[in-house]
Parts: structure tokens; sequence; C-alpha cells
């Protein structure tokens, strides 16, 4: 067993006992009261998830293991003083609840590496099998199903095993999934934009690195955006729909390729990780109809205006939890600002910040009108020659993994029960309202 294993498997069985006496113990005790409108409107801010990477607070934004964006850019190894840290340090943390140490990162970066070379040919055939027009998305989650008859998981588990000991197959079969997740999504890039023309991993580089580099940008620039990205994008506590539906199939015993597959359909949602290519359309289609590629605040807030009119909604601004900047959106600005100031989308995206939390919340119906991570990411990536949208939800797909699937070895590791909520028909509600 790696240290990694070693040191987790220390870390968990203490939490794990506590999770069993919880349930033993104080299984009838009534934590929280729900609202029928909690229920009707998508149990929004309804404790029914254990998740433990990371927190989302309306107010704070995103914490990682108690850390914020800010504070792990300073304590997560890089590569160089000024870059952006490693996402391979993000995943140690989510997963021990410890902040690395270069060599922790080091170590995790070599085993992606190596792991990564194990990609049968059959995905590939997979993936060639379908039309070069079918989504980056439909063809990202083929592929992971694809790969689903390598899962060690699977196999463990039809020889037979205790199941104290299910977390183990599960954590190998993560550290497979991801390690291999940039060469899929590179060769699917690089299979619908560039013919085919496909570009051979570095195993020097690290995971983030090595992702830009098969996609073909190949630049420092590109490495240290693609690590920024795909650290932010990681997690966004557990009851997001990506988190939630891998979570929910892999509480079926389903193997990691499964569970993520259920999370990367729920993250190909316009409402959810399509968010991203929404907002480049609706930039585009603004500078199309206002006539020009830098409109002025002003003209900017006339057409934020008549959208809102025309019963449409202004895509990458409002958040379910949050009720301020999204932290995300943030750290994008300020990395666009330091590094491409002058860039003509980034340039409109400071614009947009300065003139459309106004107009939304001028119509008192907007309980967040701050931008969300999606209110950039986009136009950052355009802005380092990534222009192809819809890759990009593939790019928030690879980064999720190292959330939501850690989460999955804990969910194992905890001895997580299947989810099965109770659900009634209208009639109940109806009855229930009139009581």
């Amino acid at each position: 067993m790696d240290y990694i294993k070693s040191k987790l498997l220390e870390i968990a069985q203490p939490k794990s006992q506590i999770v069993k006496k919880l349930v033993k113990e104080h299984g009838e005790k009534v934590i929280q009261n729900v609202t029928m409108g909690q229920v009707l409107t998508g149990m929004k801010g309804v404790v029914s998830l254990l998740t433990c990477t990371s927190k989302l607070d309306p107010e704070e934004g995103i914490r990682f293991r108690g850390y914020s964006i800010p504070e792990l850019k300073n304590l997560l190894p890089k590569i160089h003083d000024e870059g952006e840290p490693l996402p391979e340090g993000i995943f140690y943390l989510m997963l021990t609840g410890e902040l690395p140490t270069p060599e922790d990162v080091r170590y995790i970066s070599e085993q992606w590496a190596q792991r990564a070379q194990g990609i049968p040919a059959h995905v590939y055939d997979v993936i060639e099998a379908l039309p070069k027009d079918a989504h980056p998305m439909i063809q990202f989650n083929t592929a992971i199903l694809a790969m689903s008859t390598e899962s060690q998981f699977r196999k463990a588990y039809l020889v037979g095993m205790d199941k104290k000991d299910y977390w183990d197959p599960t954590y190998e079969g993560v550290m497979d999934l991801i390690s291999r997740l940039p060469a899929i999504a590179a060769y699917i890039y690089r299979r619908v934009f560039y013919n085919g023309d496909h570009i051979e991993p570095d195993p020097s580089l690290d995971w983030a690195g090595n992702l830009a580099h098969m996609m073909g940008h190949d630049s420092e620039e590109a490495k240290r955006l693609m690590r920024l990205y795909m650290l932010i994008h990681s997690d966004h506590e557990g009851g997001n729909v990506s988190a939630h539906a891998t979570h929910l199939v892999g509480s079926a015993l389903s193997n990691p390729y499964y569970s993520f597959s259920a999370g990367m359909n729920g993250l190909a949602g316009p409402l959810h990780g399509m968010a991203n290519q929404d907002v480049m359309h609706w930039l585009n289609k603004m500078k199309r109809e206002i006539g020009c590629e830098d409109p002025t605040e002003e003209q900017i807030k006339k057409y934020a205006e008549e959208t809102l009119a025309n019963g449409r909604v202004i895509p990458g601004y409002g958040h379910a939890v949050l009720r301020k900047t999204d932290p995300r959106f943030t750290v994008q600005l300020e990395f666009a600002n330091k590094y491409i100031p002058d860039a003509p989308y980034i340039k409109l995206v400071n614009k947009i910040y300065n003139v459309v939390p106004d107009v939304l919340g001028a119509t008192g119906k907007v309980k967040n009108p701050w931008p969300n991570v999606d209110a950039i990411s986009g136009s950052l990536l355009t802005s380092y020659g990534i222009k192809e949208f819809p890759i990009y939800t593939v790019l928030f797909g690879v980064s999720r993994a190292l959330g939501v699937l850690t989460q999955l070895i804990w969910d194992r590791l905890y001895g997580l029960q299947i989810e099965r909520p109770k659900s009634q028909n209208l009639r109940w509600f109806i009855d229930k309202a009139e009581e």
C-alpha cells in the first residue's frame, strides 16, 4: 500500500467510526426543519449530504477543507513562485484534509503520468465511432463509460471483498480515471477542431500543464492558465448537480466511471457547466446586435435591460447559494488584469461587471446580482487562444473530477449507504398545505 493510501486509511478509520456512532446513537435526532418551498424548489438549503471536501458559504464563497482560494494560492505547491498552484495539491488537500508538501504533489503527478498510459485502445475506437460534430461532452462521457472496462472496483467486487475495504479499489479507480481525463479531453479537442492532428503527452509535465500541451497550447502562459482553471473548478460542495449525481450513483456501489459519468451528464446542462458556453454566446450576440466590438458601458446597460425585458436571463450572473461576487470569478479577473488587461474580452468582462449588478439589482427580484465563475472563464480561455466554446464544459468536467471523485472515496471510507429519499404525490402536498 503506497504512503498516501496508508495515511488516508489512518485518517479515515476514526472518522468512519464517528459516522457509525452518529447513525446508531443519534439517528432519530431532528437536525433541520424542511419547508414545502424547499422541497418544491430543488431542496435548496436543506442539509441532506455528508461532504468533507469543500464548503460553500453564501457570504464567504468556497472553502476547500477550510481554506479559501486566496489562501490556497499562497499555500499550495507551485512550479514557479509567481505561478499558479498545481491541481495535484488541491486533490491531496481534499483527499486527506492536510496541506501537501512539494514531495506529495510530485508523487501524485508522477502517479497520474504513469497511470495515464493505461487507456485501452477501444476507448479511442468508441470516440471515433461518434460523429465529429457530436458535442464534445457526448464524446467525453462516452469515453468515460468506455473506460469502465478497466474498473478496479468492479473487478474486486466480483471476486468478493469485505465492505470495509470498498474504499481501496475505489481509490485505485479514481486515481486511474483522473489521470486519463486530460488525454481524453485533449484527444476530443484535437479530433473535433484540429482534424485529428493529435499531440502525444509529455510525462515530464504536470497534470494540467500536460493537458494544455496535448491540446496544442504549449506556452507557459497557457499552462499557467490551465492550472488555475483546474484548481478553481475542482469542487463546489456536495449539493451541486454534478457532485450530487456522482454521489447518488456511487451510493449504489457503482464504480467510479459510472458515478462520474452521471455527474458529467448533469454538468452538461445549461443551468450548470454549460453555462460558460451560454455566456460566450450572449457576449457575441450582444456585440453583433450593438454593432461594435467594444461597446460602451451605457450600451451594455441598455442591452442588459432589454435582455431582461424580453424574459431572458443574463448568463454568468447569479448563483443558487452565493450572495456576493463568486471568489472564483474574482481570482480569474485578477489573473486576467495582471497578465492580459488589454485583451478585448477581458475589457468587455470588466465593463459588464461595472454595469450588470446594478441592472439586476434594480429589478428588485434578484437575490444575487453578482457574477459567478462562468461570467469570465470562457473569456479567459478565449483570450489565450482556446476559442472553441464547446470544449469549455469538458475542461470544467476534467477539473470537477478532482472534488467529486475524492468525495466518492470518502463515501466508501465512511461506509455511507445507498441514497433513497422519500417522495410524495401532489395530493399529499395539497393536503399538507390545507392542514
